[in-house]
């Protein structure tokens, strides 16, 4: 079973130590990264690949639809993991355009137990309808609920005690906002950055 992904991996181990003979054996001690990336588990949107990190540069944590809701026991465990035993300097909350959870959210169709989950999107959309209804087109109005999902994101990353509590004792840590595009590989950065308790109130 799943030969060719067994094979696959021998290859890329194989060019790997090609390329780095010590590669692995710098992995095998202590993760060290300086970056938490919260994303979207599209299958498309690989969170390495797009920032060329390798192993061990980029802790990870992906959802339907990159959320960070406070209510969420496993990602409230990545983050408090990253920020308080790793000490990540920076992280990233990823959307991206065309993200069947997003259009999922609010396209009234029911699909069960990911209707809960997708919740948090329908209440930024109502929030926001009259920004929303005068967009022109479908695919306008998707992409900045992208946007505008990810700026919701970033704030429920601020506003979390472990963060919080983070600033409060000194640590460098930046909340950031961004929206990938699958059409041409590019990071949009939306301008959101969040560094300290006076930032979070200002985004009121």
């Amino acid at each position: 079973m799943l030969e060719h992904l067994k094979a696959n991996n021998r290859a890329w181990a194989d060019r790997k130590i090609a390329a780095d003979p010590s590669f692995f054996k710098r992995l095998v001690g202590q993760q060290g990264p300086e970056y938490l990336w919260i994303g979207c588990s599209d299958s498309r949107v690989p969170a390495n690949e797009i920032v060329d990190l390798d192993p061990g540069e980029l802790f990870v944590h992906r959802n339907v639809a990159n959320l960070a809701p406070p209510q969420d026991a496993n990602y409230l465990s990545v983050l408090q993991f990253a920020v308080d035993v790793l000490k990540v300097k920076h992280v990233m909350v990823v959307g991206h355009y065309g993200c069947g959870g997003i259009s999922a959210a609010v396209d009234g169709q029911r699909r069960g137990l990911v209707d809960h989950w997708l919740h948090p999107i329908r209440e930024v959309a109502h929030d926001h309808r009259h920004e929303l209804e005068a967009l022109p087109g479908e695919e306008a109005r998707l992409d900045r609920l992208c946007e505008l999902n990810v700026i919701r994101q970033v704030r429920n990353v601020a506003s979390d005690v472990f963060v919080q509590d983070a600033w409060a004792r000194g640590q460098a840590l930046f909340v950031h906002g961004w929206v990938y595009s699958i059409a041409d590989g590019l990071i949009t950065d939306l301008d959101v950055t969040v560094k300290d308790r006076a930032d979070m109130e200002r985004m009121g």
